[in-house]
């Protein structure tokens, strides 16, 4: 997908780049950021494409290095829980993908680049 410079192109990349920041800066982003750490020791980029939240876990959707997306499960109450990750090749991933879900996609991966 051509990025265009849309104001949906923009709301994502503030969106995505406040994620990316709060990954790596925020304290309450620790156990996350260990995870990907610990499970892809290859990551250069990161960005949270979306959290979903569960009963007692969180689940992220993660562009790793424009390589693939990794779907972590955090257990928001037990961090001694090991953590659930699957990951899946990005053509995959955009399959399945609504136009706006395209679009988000697109921006992580023209801002990975760029990192």
């Amino acid at each position: 997908m051509k990025l265009i410079g849309s104001m949906t192109e923009q709301y994502y990349r503030e969106y995505l780049i406040e994620l990316n920041r709060s990954l790596f800066r925020d304290q309450s982003m620790k156990g996350l950021l260990g995870t990907i750490q610990q499970a892809f020791s290859e990551m250069k980029t990161a960005y949270i494409l979306g959290i979903t939240p569960d009963q007692g876990e969180d689940v992220y959707t993660i562009l790793i290095n424009n390589d693939f997306i990794a779907y972590i499960e955090l257990d928001r109450y037990n961090l001694e829980t090991e953590p659930m990750i699957e990951t899946k090749p990005v053509k995959d991933y955009k399959r399945g993908l609504s136009r706006i879900g395209q679009i988000q996609l697109a921006v992580a991966m023209d801002l990975a680049e760029r990192n």
